[in-house]
């Protein structure tokens, strides 16, 4: 009886920690999700509401030298805010998503569409942290390429 106690309690734990990791992925899921669906609708509000305070955005440049260029998050969002004729659609799949405490990274592909044109393609590599409004974006860096994409 005791073992069968054991194992119950065990399984149960098991359980409650599987839901639980599988409710914080789904969190983080949605933040990324929301800060391209405000990409693609022109809301910077609604990006800004995914972002930490002091998020930085990244670029790796293979033009030339390889090197990194930061763009702050005003930047980005005076761009999303900007009045433009066609939709900025980024695609993305979710490939990897690592939790631990309140740290989150995520591994995701994408395409690039300017409107119905593709633009490039590439990898984005997501930080976020727990804070107490939720899961928000810390860091983006991200590879660009036109060809060999996913």
């Amino acid at each position: 009886m005791k073992h069968l106690l054991l194992a119950v309690a065990l399984l149960t734990t098991t359980q409650a920690r599987a839901q639980t990791a599988t409710a914080e992925t789904e969190a983080v899921k949605k933040t990324i999700t929301t800060f391209f669906t405000g990409m693609r609708q022109g809301d910077s509000t609604l990006v800004r509401s995914t972002l930490a305070p002091g998020a930085v955005l990244q670029t790796i440049e293979t033009k030339g030298e390889i090197r990194v260029s930061a763009e702050g998050p005003n930047g980005f969002l005076k761009a999303v805010a900007t009045p433009h004729k066609d939709v900025y659609d980024e695609r993305i799949t979710f490939e990897q998503v690592l939790i631990d405490a309140n740290l989150a990274s995520v591994w995701t592909p994408y395409q690039f569409y300017i409107g119905p044109k593709f633009s490039h393609c590439g990898y984005n590599s997501f930080q976020l942290v727990k804070l107490a409004a939720g899961w928000r974006i810390v860091h983006i860096i991200d590879t660009r390429r036109k060809e060999g994409c996913k």
